[in-house]
């Protein structure tokens, strides 16, 4: 059985890209920048994949046609990971092309382990090309991060820092939360003080403070990082940073496929689950 759409409204901002265009609208109103997800994963037919390239490219023209301030955030196994590593770097050229002739910012997103290497070379593999027009994400919990950060940082990447959404297991990803933080707040400072302008994902308040406090200790300029945060949650927090004079943006998934994106909330956050409960049941 099809669970209701409503179900995932709070953190999904509707099943087709008309739907999402007020929610980006809205937020831009308040001064907050978006990035708008299509959602989906592990797409295994060429012939899907390469809807999606279509569909992506379809996405950067409606955000520039209604002059949105928004990028794009992409899973590169929609683009066929699963299918070929040549053919996908292949469509995410040609999106990053259309992308780039419209000012429309491309992420990369993480997605869990098997997917790491290949998503970091293919990312360093665009950099050369596209430099800052494209991103990536990286996850604070991977042990791995350590290097990648190190590298990537060198090279003036645009990298949004998050803690990590997968289950992994503790041979390659730090599982208790406190390591995490310091692990973040050491890949952050790394990303302020080498790259032109860092990412930083998280609703925990211990590591917005972090930053607040860093940056101003540092007299990094509020204009030379990006705090971020989901659609659907802390938009109250997003409007006070933004009054204080910080850059936010929210990451804005819509699309049919949003199960797993939904199903990945609940898991993280028990009052997740208890807003979603409450809706079901009032009339």
């Amino acid at each position: 059985m099809r669970l209701p759409f409503a179900l995932a409204r709070r953190f999904v901002a509707g099943e087709v890209f008309e739907e999402a265009v007020s929610a980006v609208a809205s937020l831009n109103n308040k001064g907050i920048a978006v990035s708008l997800d299509l959602l989906g994963e592990n797409v295994k037919d060429r012939k899907l994949a390469d809807q999606t390239v279509d569909d992506y490219i379809n996405l950067v023209r409606g955000i520039a046609e209604r002059s949105l301030n928004s990028g794009i955030s992409i899973k590169l196994t929609m683009l066929g990971l699963d299918i070929d590593y040549q053919y996908t770097i292949d469509n995410l050229h040609k999106l990053l092309e259309v992308s780039k002739e419209h000012d429309v910012f491309v992420r990369i997103d993480m997605e869990g382990s098997p997917y790491t290497r290949q998503t970091v070379s293919i990312f360093e593999n665009a950099l050369k090309t596209y430099g800052n027009d494209v991103g990536l994400v990286l996850q604070a919990y991977l042990k791995r991060t350590a290097e990648d950060i190190s590298n990537l940082a060198a090279r003036n990447a645009d990298i949004r820092l998050c803690k990590g959404a997968y289950s992994e297991s503790q041979d390659i990803a730090i599982r208790k939360m406190p390591e995490i933080r310091t692990a973040y707040k050491k890949y952050a400072e790394t990303l302020l003080e080498k790259t032109k302008y860092p990412r930083f994902a998280t609703h925990d308040d211990e590591l917005i403070n972090w930053v607040k406090n860093y940056t101003t200790e540092n007299n990094v300029a509020k204009s030379a990082f990006e705090f971020q945060m989901l659609y659907g949650l802390r938009q109250d927090t997003c409007e006070q940073l933004v009054q204080e004079g910080y850059n936010v943006r929210v990451y804005v998934p819509y699309g049919t496929m949003w199960v797993p994106y939904f199903t990945r909330r609940l898991k993280e956050r028990k009052e997740n689950v208890f807003f979603v409960l409450s809706t079901m049941f009032k009339k």
